[in-house]
């Protein structure tokens, strides 16, 4: 099967190349999936999941990639709760060849359905960027109506989604971003935007939970605008930062059925819409990280051609 592979942790993205890879095979509790759709995130590079297995062993050549949409074409032993020729998208594990690839072979616990009325490509789109906003706003952050929440990057993948699903769940949306993505982050939802370039973060007074995806700086600032009981939730690593009366929470996504089973029900109720930027075929892919210009939203490679039609999709 094709697949894209690094082996040079210090070749970055230029180290990625489009090799044939044996099909994988499903093991106890493991699904092997089709993929149809794969999404990306750039500091995957920077994981050490991506070079070494959990006992810190080498374990180049890897495939990249760890969201998928696709259908299921094998189940080992003892798997339960799907069924070969069903249509799933979900978050493969961190140590294990990715979804960058024709198959891959995954914890079928870490797959949910995939309605027939939801596309290959969105479905891709949702697992990392809708679970990290899921359990950043609900689990860590305990977001309540009536609260005031300040979406960092209210523009890229993850932003747009805590920005809906903090508007869905009642709080008052400030985002933040760059000049240019002031319109589609008020499209997205928030209730008003910072320019980080030219606002000043402080006017925005007090509020109840920050949602960070950028560190540093924006982060120290970020915290001291935290009201008492409330909360800084970050996603770029451990950090020292914390609010003076309250609460820091650094956390890596994990896969959930049940979490992605509400994320793509509010997709079908229109009621969430990820944030797709570049779409490109699997041919494609290597071009398409290496290129010079920034893409905003989420990078998905198409890995299976799209046909005409959602009816001749499911059958491909």
């Amino acid at each position: 099967m094709k697949a894209l592979v690094v082996r040079d942790q210090t070749a970055g993205t230029a180290g990625m190349k489009l090799m044939e890879r044996p099909e994988p095979q499903a093991a106890i509790n493991d699904a092997v999936v089709q993929v149809h759709a794969a999404g990306f995130v750039n500091t995957e590079l920077e994981w050490p999941s991506t070079w070494a297995d959990r006992a810190f062993r080498n374990r180049t050549p890897s495939i990249l990639g760890h969201e998928l949409a696709g259908v299921v074409t094998a189940l080992g032993y003892g798997t339960t709760g799907l069924s070969i020729g069903q249509r799933v998208f979900g978050l493969s594990d961190w140590h294990r060849d990715g979804t960058l690839a024709e198959y891959v072979a995954m914890e079928a616990r870490n797959l949910a359905p995939l309605p027939g009325d939801v596309d290959f490509t969105v479905g891709a789109s949702l697992p990392i960027s809708g679970l990290t906003a899921w359990q950043g706003l609900f689990q860590h952050g305990r977001v309540q109506a009536g609260q005031s929440v300040l979406a960092h990057g209210a523009a890229g993948a993850v932003g747009s989604i805590v920005a809906q699903l903090a508007r869905e769940a009642g709080a008052y949306v400030i985002g933040t971003g760059r000049a240019a993505d002031r319109q589609k982050a008020l499209d997205f939802g928030v209730n008003e935007f910072v320019d980080l370039g030219n606002d000043t973060l402080e006017d925005i007074g007090g509020v109840d939970l920050v949602f960070d995806v950028i560190g540093g700086d924006i982060q120290r600032r970020s915290a001291a605008l935290i009201r008492a009981g409330g909360t800084l939730v970050t996603v770029v690593g451990p950090t020292d930062v914390r609010p003076a009366d309250g609460l820091t929470v650094d956390f890596v996504v994990e896969a959930d059925r049940a979490q992605l089973s509400e994320l793509v029900q509010r997709i079908r109720d229109g009621r969430l819409r990820t944030n797709i930027g570049k779409v490109s075929g699997l041919d494609d892919a290597v071009a398409t990280f290496n290129a010079r210009e920034r893409h905003t939203g989420k990078t998905v490679i198409r890995v299976r051609p799209q046909k005409l039609g959602r009816a001749a999709e499911s059958l491909t």
